[in-house]
């Protein structure tokens, strides 16, 4: 967690942006990545410098070249820790004449974000902001993955907190609730088609950290989680700058986030590629049949984008991959054939593992949209056997417009630091969920159907022509209403008359 420290000085840097002429949210994040990125190359180049004059041998990988760019500048001059020591003016001439158009062609540090850089622009306005936002970033200690990890997130927030593009972010507790229900190993290959802020990516990489910590100590294990574990894809640039240099911050050299267009291309080359994908996709409404990749339209016809991203997970994932993902409640009970066709896939050729009901005002302030997480496994051999639902009514914030936090933080998130009174669940349901998910092919198949989760057989589900909403299976329990006598009751009444006719035949008396 960063401290209240660190959160004042990001506000007063959000606030120099705002005040500078900068109202964008998604600029100012966009331009402070760049700033962090200049500072991650002078530590890089300072670390090669360091290991050259250790080992006594010449640098074996320069970031900044020796020597001058085409206009005359000495490369050293690019470095973070030289030219925040610059005059203002300086500052603002060697940066935006000639470290952004060598960022530009960088190669860089090998990652993809160096590859998003080519299309980099430069929009911080005077000499002033520049200088004011170098000296208050210098400040900020980065020294710490967690400390820069949790810092970019911060910002992130502030995107949403901004009010625009919240599209972008689904809440971190709801990620961190099917990163831990999924349980990465590490050896997965891990997809988000479509990845903004590469959320699900981080997630799943802290969790990898915290329960498989092979994965940093066995070289070929600790190359494949730098390099070959995880992929994200987004159509849009600042994204993919946003998402890399967030997995960048969050310890991941080299993830390979890349533009696409997950639902408008073919998917040859990443058919059956990946083990686990973890999303929650835009659901924009309806795509053009043109646009479409023809390979999606195979096996489910529609113009839906909720159901063409289900067909895409369905294509993406290996035999024997699983995935969570956010749909929105109708592809749970959808009556058109195509909703038909898909729920059918998922639950007689695949196993469809779980559904968690999620609380209608999770996405807002953006959205109200009713939603829930479906949990399956690719086998393409069938194996649904019992479907396991869970009703969330609570995730540790009010549901309403401002989403105040109903419990302090060490008692937020699927993970709480400090475990749950009992009557804290009905503020925080996530603990639970992932408990009775453990259970769901033991205890949870005895639960009554008045539960908070129970299990259903796929037959059922069948019968119900594989509707997968859960109130379709959820039994109500009805309160009894207790049934007095009608002479208990009239004998109730003549004793209230009576009462009536004391307090009239007093009050006559006083007003006498």
């Amino acid at each position: 967690m960063i401290t209240g420290e660190v959160k004042s000085q990001v506000d007063a840097i959000w606030n120099a942006f705002w005040t500078g002429g900068i109202s964008n949210p998604l600029e100012v994040i966009e331009q402070i990545t760049y700033l962090l990125f200049l500072k991650r190359l002078d530590d890089l180049h300072t670390l090669e410098e360091n290991k050259s004059t250790r080992l006594k041998k010449p640098m074996e990988r320069r970031v900044f070249p020796e020597g001058k760019d085409p206009k005359g500048r000495s490369y050293e001059d690019f470095r973070w820790s030289k030219f925040k020591h610059f005059a203002p003016a300086e500052m603002f001439e060697v940066v935006s004449q000639h470290v952004f158009p060598f960022l530009q062609k960088l190669g860089g540090d090998g990652s993809t974000y160096a590859h998003h850089m080519k299309d980099a622009r430069f929009t911080i306005p005077t000499a002033a902001l520049l200088a004011k936002v170098v000296d208050m970033i210098d400040r900020v200690p980065m020294e710490d993955r967690d400390t820069k990890g949790d810092l970019y997130e911060y910002m992130l927030g502030k995107i949403a907190a901004a009010g625009q593009n919240g599209q972008f972010r689904t809440p971190r507790h709801i990620i961190q609730l099917m990163v831990e229900m999924t349980e990465p190993d590490a050896k997965d290959v891990i997809c988000d088609p479509a990845c903004g802020t590469a959320g699900f990516l981080v997630a799943a990489g802290e969790y990898l950290r915290d329960h498989r910590p092979e994965v940093l100590r066995d070289s070929r294990l600790k190359k494949h989680f730098h390099e070959s574990m995880f992929h994200g894809f987004d159509f849009d640039s600042t994204m993919l700058r946003i998402g890399s240099m967030n997995m960048l911050l969050h310890g991941v050299e080299n993830p390979a986030i890349r533009y696409r267009d997950s639902l408008a291309e073919e998917h040859g080359g990443e058919e059956e590629r990946y083990t686990l994908v973890l999303a929650n996709p835009p659901f924009a409404g309806s795509l053009d049949y043109e646009s479409c990749a023809k390979d999606l339209l195979q096996i489910v016809k529609t113009k839906k984008t909720e159901l063409l991203f289900l067909a895409l997970f369905l294509r993406l994932l290996k035999p024997g991959g699983r995935a969570a993902i956010i749909v929105p409640d109708g592809v749970l009970f959808g009556s058109s054939k195509a909703h038909k066709t898909l729920r059918k896939i998922l639950v007689e050729d695949q196993k469809l593992d779980g559904i968690v009901s999620l609380p209608g005002g999770v996405f807002k302030p953006y959205a109200g949209v009713s939603t829930a997480i479906l949990l399956f496994t690719k086998t393409n051999s069938g194996g649904t056997d019992q479907v396991w639902f869970y009703d969330m009514a609570a995730d540790g914030k009010s549901l309403d417009d401002k989403r105040t936090e109903l419990l302090p933080p060490e008692k937020q998130g699927p993970v709480p630091s400090v475990r749950l009174a009992k009557d804290e669940h009905a503020k925080n349901n996530l603990p639970d969920v992932l408990k009775r998910w453990g259970k769901r092919d033991k205890g949870e198949r005895k639960n009554p159907r008045t539960a908070q989760s129970f299990c259903v057989p796929k037959s059922e589900i069948a019968e119900q022509g594989y509707d997968l909403s859960i109130n379709r299976y959820k039994e109500v329990v009805h309160e009894e209403v207790v049934h007095r006598p009608p002479q208990e009751i009239l004998a109730g009444l003549e004793e209230l008359e009576n009462e009536i006719q004391r307090g009239m035949k007093e009050l006559r008396g006083m007003l006498k």
